[in-house]
């Protein structure tokens, strides 16, 4: 499977390999992925970093100077609220960091910037978690968040992931709110040559319950419910959510197996609220944050960590397939302060 996903199956017995025979070809090695996949999440890093510039550079340059004083402290506080981490992730980061530091008697502000990443990666630790898939068949993944953060984009490279590493897809089209929005899952469908359910002008509830019985009648490892974008005041919409989630439970009494929301990482403080209020009506199982390039409120996952900690699945730094990867609190951490 390719890196960000756990798929759950039995292990396979090692294959029986005989024994070349006079004159004959021996095998060729399989070249291993790894090292491949080293430098593949080495650029990454790169372009995470890169992404996150604006916000990391308000905080680095707290600790230019040449003495840890209360003055450090008054200057980082005030780039971690800039930065959108919020009130009361920004008083833990800095009541830990303080601890950090009188622990390590850290002499440079430099030593301070090191203990500042090892809190960060403490605190944003929790929400690492896999997506798994495999326990179920096929596994239901319904797929929420507000027009214009990303979600049928986001829905589209995870598809193509899943379907290049040999999982069976199937994507729902339900949401039927937003114009070509159906156009738009049909073209991921066609550019993975995976199978969608949509109907023009259908029911969404509707939609997504015929593409769980489709998907398990034509024996699929993953049905993809795309829902229609909506913001969390828009009571009617919120709704209609509610209701996919009740039908998908009739089609498939364990489903959905997640419930993922996809946030826009620019919207800092806003993006925090929109995780409270779907949770509220759905019950997320994950995040995906989107957008993360060029933001300079990338401190908005430290908030959620600190007040409403749903697992990050994914970050995504740009348009490019490549450019959606599993969160990891100290890739994020470095690449932040770095």
């Amino acid at each position: 499977m390719f890196s960000f996903l756990k798929k759950k199956i039995a292990p396979s017995p090692p294959p029986v390999v005989p024994a070349p025979v006079t004159g004959a070809v021996a095998p060729t090695p399989v070249p291993s992925n790894e090292a491949p996949s080293q430098a593949q999440r080495q650029g990454w890093l790169q372009r995470l970093k890169t992404g996150l510039s604006k916000t990391g550079g308000q905080l680095v340059s707290v600790f230019t100077g040449t003495q840890i004083d209360e003055a450090l402290y008054e200057e980082l506080e005030t780039a971690l609220l800039m930065a959108d981490t919020g009130v009361k992730a920004t008083q833990f980061l800095l009541h830990d960091l303080r601890r950090r530091v009188k622990e390590s008697k850290a002499t440079e502000p430099l030593q301070v910037k090191a203990l500042l990443i090892e809190g960060l990666t403490a605190l944003l630790s929790p929400l690492e978690k896999q997506l798994t898939i495999g326990q179920h068949t096929p596994t239901v993944i319904m797929v929420a968040g507000v027009n214009g953060a990303g979600k049928t984009t986001s829905i589209g490279k995870l598809t193509q992931h899943l379907a290049q590493s040999g999982a069976a897809v199937l994507l729902a089209a339900a949401d039927t709110f937003r114009a070509a929005a159906r156009e738009q899952l049909g073209v991921w469908a066609d550019r993975n040559a995976v199978e969608i359910v949509s109907q023009a002008g259908g029911d969404p509830a509707a939609v997504s319950f015929d593409a769980v019985q489709a998907g398990r009648a034509r024996g699929k490892d993953v049905v993809l419910v795309d829902t229609a974008g909506r913001l969390p005041t828009q009571t009617h919409l919120m709704e209609e959510l509610k209701k996919i989630k009740r039908v998908l439970t009739k089609a498939d009494a364990s489903a959905p197996h997640e419930v993922l929301l996809v946030i826009d990482g620019n919207t800092g403080q806003n993006a925090l609220a929109q995780v409270r209020a779907f949770d509220d009506a759905i019950g997320l199982t994950g995040l995906i944050v989107t957008k993360l390039d060029g933001t300079a409120k990338g401190g908005v996952l430290a908030a959620i960590a600190q007040e409403h900690p749903i697992p990050v699945y994914f970050i995504g730094v740009g348009e490019q397939l490549e450019d959606l990867q599993t969160f990891k609190a100290q890739e994020f951490a470095q690449a932040l302060l770095n």
